[in-house]
């Protein structure tokens, strides 16, 4: 099943690839928020940058998930 949904083929590419590439830019996105913050040059919330941290790590562990499991 995890090996199903992990190769589902999108445009000749499989999902979990997709979701690896989303993951990278939530993780950077998060990280920039940080910097920008930090420097003064924007007035995003902090929220947001808490919020873009949970999701980030909620859809880096599906990553992960699938990516292990659909070995086993």
């Amino acid at each position: 099943m995890f090996q199903e949904i992990s190769y589902y083929l999108i445009g000749g590419i499989p999902f979990v690839v997709y979701l690896g590439i989303v993951v990278f830019f939530l993780f950077f996105i998060t990280g920039m928020i940080a910097v920008l913050r930090r420097k003064g040059k924007t007035k995003i919330s902090v929220q947001w940058h808490y919020r873009l941290a949970y999701l980030s790590i909620i859809l880096g562990s599906i990553h992960l998930i699938l990516g292990i499991f659909s070995y086993i």
